[in-house]
């Protein structure tokens, strides 16, 4: 395993020393004692989306030694969800997400995943937690030890949340439909952090407005007319069809949304024919479409829909054979940071570890988080959800001086240094709750 020792040591060296709140001793000795173990544990035994019961089963053995949490198993699937009541006040949800992806770990870490698992697809693959999961669940079990102890600066109630799927992006829905607003207190404000291997250690980006994009899986089913290569006219050939869509999808992007608003539409994937010669019956498309605005939204998702139909009417296709378009449970709308508790977050993240803690780099794609899920205006709940960072500032100086680059997320080469990852994100998380449920807090912001 690397050295976090070393990794902590340079980090400290590079940049100045941060401020911390009073219980951040408390933090270290339980990585020391506990959470640095449980880690490691996590790490080496990663699960696919909604197949996730050893994780499922771990954290909520460790929930349940933090005294006074009400534990719950199997809300939504494999959701663990774990009830600390404290006396009157508000209810603040804390959710951190458990599942791993299908990838053969690369990292060269000493504790890297050896696990091979069969998902929901019934595609056997090895599993890496190549997103940083395993770090947010230890990160839940860290800030319920700490408020547990303490009790006396804080009223109300906390629901820890530990979700399945997010790598599917259908966990969090299924939690809902499975009553988690309404079996368990229904929260006033939702929070949730992610660990970001593209900022340093020690540092938060906690932003208003736009945290995430919307995402949505798309299948593209296109019926041809299987024929002889040699006789192309006898056949209606569905991979003629699939490249004029593939081309014509991005014409929704570049000439049909205003080039200021942001739109992806991506094929990843392609299948279709056997041979050479044979022109098939059937391709299959499989696309990704992701947006920062439900108007855009909306305008992407129907034109797919239009474009995929009249190519088929184009060819030549009946009206009962064109392609079928069929959106995936795989969708979740835009992550929204309400903008009064985001000001009221960066307040006290400045308070407790000084205000060059908070960064605020540009965002650089367009990745999605089904915790949108857990704060729809329809619901409610204000939604805070903060980043801190992953990676020690020596390695992006190493890269930046021709080393080897910080890999990102969803690489088989993706690393984050866990203990000043764990215990920011325990510290962090912690000072949100106790401010929010400070005993003369007990209104909205």
């Amino acid at each position: 395993m690397r050295s976090s020792v070393l990794l902590c040591l340079a980090a400290l060296t590079a940049s100045p020393a941060m401020a911390a709140p009073e219980f951040a001793p408390a933090v270290k000795a339980d990585y020391d004692q506990r959470l640095g173990a449980l880690f490691d544990w996590f790490h080496r035994h990663p699960e696919l989306s909604y197949k996730e019961t050893a994780t499922a089963a771990r954290m909520a053995k460790e929930l349940r030694a933090v005294p006074g949490i009400e534990v719950t198993e199997k809300v939504g699937g494999t959701g663990v969800v774990g009830v600390m009541r404290n006396g009157t006040g508000p209810t603040v949800l804390v959710r951190a997400d458990m599942d791993g992806l299908p990838l053969k770990e690369a990292s060269g870490l000493a504790n890297a995943s050896t696990v091979v698992q069969t998902g929901i697809d019934g595609r056997e693959s090895p599993v890496m937690h190549a997103c940083g999961h395993d770090v947010h669940i230890t990160s839940l079990i860290g800030t319920a030890a700490r408020l547990a102890a303490m009790k006396d600066a804080w009223r109300g109630t906390v629901v820890f949340v530990v979700q399945p799927a997010e790598e599917r992006i259908g966990g969090a829905r299924l939690m809902l439909e499975d009553g988690l607003y309404t079996r368990f207190p229904k929260p006033d404000y939702a929070l949730a952090f992610h660990v970001d291997a593209e900022s340093p250690t020690g540092t938060i980006v906690a932003d208003p407005g736009i945290v995430a994009s919307s995402s949505d899986s798309i299948d593209i089913t296109i019926h041809g007319v299987g024929a002889h290569g040699a006789y192309p006219h006898q056949g209606k050939d569905p991979i003629v069809m699939g490249a004029e869509i593939v081309l014509a999808l991005q014409t929704l992007v570049s000439r049909e949304i205003s080039p200021l608003s942001p739109g992806v539409v991506t094929v990843g994937a392609f299948h279709s024919g056997s041979k050479h010669n044979i022109i098939s019956d059937r391709a299959d498309l499989q696309l990704t479409v992701r947006t920062d605005d439900e108007a855009v939204r909306r305008v992407l998702l129907d034109g797919i829909k239009r474009i995929a139909q009249n190519v088929g009417r184009m060819n030549g296709l009946p009206e009962d054979k064109l392609p079928e378009v069929k959106l995936s449970v795989e969708s979740t709308p835009v992550t929204l940071n309400d903008a009064a508790l985001a000001a009221r977050m960066r307040t006290v993240f400045a308070q407790a570890f000084g205000a060059a803690v908070l960064k605020s780099p540009p965002r650089t794609g367009m990745g999605a988080e089904d915790f949108a899920y857990f704060v729809q205006p329809e619901l409610g709940v204000p939604g805070f959800y903060f980043n801190v960072g992953g990676t020690p500032q020596p390695a992006f100086d190493a890269a930046k001086a021709g080393g080897p680059p910080v890999s990102g997320h969803h690489s088989p080469l993706f690393k984050i240094d866990p203990e000043p990852s764990v215990r920011l994100g325990t510290e962090a998380m912690t000072v949100a709750v106790l401010d929010l449920l400070k005993p003369a807090a007990a209104a909205k912001p």
